[in-house]
């Protein structure tokens, strides 16, 4: 038996716990190069931990997923911050979920509109990337570095998304 994980609206508020909603948002903006370009500052802050870590930027090519989609599993990386940024004006879906003694609890989905990226700060608990509609590029920034940035988890039971969000 599957468990039912709703979709819900990308918002600051509810994010929160997880990380940052990138968007354009006004209260953040400065005017620079003599006035012509608008700088939308501070957005999200990027995670490096260890030694000779660094931030690095990607571009990652999802495939679309199937519905109803199962999630059997989550990830996280202790050692960095990880965003993601379309690169095309589609929306793609986000699932997190909060850490239970070192294992994710129930996950949350959340639709990101076009326009609006995330970043999961280190450590928290998030499903690898799920594109919608068509194969989508996604600009990345995350960490490189020695060591191992990257746990798995997969659950004892299925939770599904019945439908394709729109």
């Amino acid at each position: 038996m599957s468990i039912p994980v709703r979709v819900e609206p990308l918002t600051p508020e509810a994010f929160a716990p997880f990380g940052s909603v990138i968007f354009a948002d006004p209260s953040t903006v400065r005017m620079i190069n003599g006035g012509t370009t608008t700088r939308f500052h501070g957005l999200a802050k990027a995670e490096a931990k260890g030694l000779d870590a660094e931030v690095i930027i990607s571009i990652f090519r999802g495939q679309a997923r199937k519905f109803p989609y199962h999630v059997d599993m989550m990830e996280r990386h202790p050692d960095g911050s990880q965003s993601f940024s379309p690169l095309s004006d589609r929306p793609f879906l986000v699932i997190v979920a909060e850490d239970m003694g070192g294992t994710p609890g129930k996950p949350r989905a959340f639709l990101a509109r076009p326009g609006e990226g995330v970043n999961y700060r280190a450590n928290v608990w998030h499903h690898p990337l799920m594109a919608l509609y068509e194969t989508s590029d996604f600009l990345v920034v995350d960490r490189a570095g020695p060591g191992n940035n990257l746990e798995e988890y997969f659950y004892p039971a299925l939770f599904v998304i019945e439908e394709e969000p729109r």
